[in-house]
Parts: C-alpha cells; sequence; structure tokens
C-alpha cells in the first residue's frame, strides 16, 4: 500500500522561506514521478513542481519559477520542496502526488498522478 506523508508546512511571513518534504513508502521510489500541488480555498488545484529521474529537468509551474525547487533523495524514499521568497498568493495546502507515469512530472496535471498525500499547509502572511 502507497503512502505519501507531507510535512514541513507552517506559517512565514511574505519574503520567508519554507522546506516541504514528503515521504513515500509503498512503492519502488526511485522510479516514481513525484510532484507537488497546491489548493487554496475555492481556488483549482495547481501543479507546482514534478520531479522524474528519467527525465530532464524537474518541471515548473510559471508562478514559482525561480523561487520554489524540487529534489529528491532516493536513498530516504523523499521528495523536498524548497520554497524561497513566499508570496501571499503561495499560501494554500499543499499535497504531496506520485505515480509511475512519467507523464505527469511534464504535464503537472493531477490527473495523471494515483497516490496522494493528506497535505500540510502553507500560510503566508503580509
Amino acid at each position: 500500500q502507497v503512502h505519501l506523508v507531507e510535512s514541513g508546512g507552517g506559517s512565514v511571513q511574505a519574503g520567508g522561506s519554507l522546506r516541504l518534504s514528503c515521504e513515500t513508502s509503498g512503492v519502488t521510489f526511485s522510479t516514481y514521478c513525484m510532484a507537488w500541488f497546491r489548493q487554496a480555498p475555492g481556488e483549482q488545484r495547481e501543479g507546482v513542481a514534478g520531479i522524474y529521474d528519467g527525465a530532464g529537468s524537474p518541471s515548473y509551474a510559471d508562478s514559482v519559477k525561480g523561487r520554489f525547487t524540487i529534489s529528491r533523495d532516493n536513498a530516504k524514499n523523499t521528495v523536498y520542496l524548497q520554497m524561497n521568497n513566499l508570496k501571499l498568493e503561495d499560501a494554500g495546502m499543499y499535497y504531496c502526488a506520485g505515480d509511475l507515469s512519467w507523464l505527469g512530472c511534464y504535464h503537472l496535471s493531477g490527473e495523471d498522478f494515483t497516490s496522494w498525500g493528506q497535505g500540510t499547509q502553507v500560510t503566508v502572511s503580509s
């Protein structure tokens, strides 16, 4: 059974940083496309970043390019999202997602992912 557990969310002032972690079990982690999504109240879910070892560079939403960095540690079955220079509009629930197919990491579309974590809340204040 696949388990994805996010951590690292919290409250931060605009301009600050947070690092999210997602620990995964029940899968051969190194073969998985892993991604981060977010959803603010009343808004649609948005793909933030994706990483797949079989592909080239990670994928990012335009809104976070240059500020967020996704990385993975296959030895720890963990994917990270380093978020710098946080903006008010970055606030929301952040979800980790994983799938065997690389498509999700390319399209950053939630429909391409079969496994999801419970989410971790990110709050950004002015």
